[in-house]
């Protein structure tokens, strides 16, 4: 009983793991990142991210400069909270690069 609790309770911890993504999309501005200025923050939602609560500003965070490229992404760590939480917070990485 136990044995076939413990197979099933692994094939299932794979199946998550192996199953999931982390999202991400670049953005480039103008001609893109110049050189490797980068400026990074955190974006926070609520609700498995449909809430924002506090969200960065990609040209706030570039300074004026008229060409960047932007990396938006769900790190590992962003992940974890959003599965600690079971979704209620839903965090994800902004970094600017000029």
């Amino acid at each position: 009983m136990i044995n076939n609790s413990m197979k099933m309770l692994m094939i299932l911890f794979t199946s998550s793991i192996a199953l999931t993504s982390c999202y991400s999309y670049t953005s480039v501005i103008g001609n893109g990142a110049q050189g490797n200025n980068k400026t990074t923050k955190w974006n926070h939602y609520a609700i498995f991210g449909l809430a924002p609560v506090e969200v960065s500003d990609s040209k706030q965070m570039a300074n004026g400069s008229k060409d960047y490229t932007v990396y938006t992404r769900q790190s590992f760590i962003n992940g974890l909270l959003s599965a600690l939480t079971y979704g209620l917070y839903s965090p994800t990485t902004t970094t600017v690069t000029k």
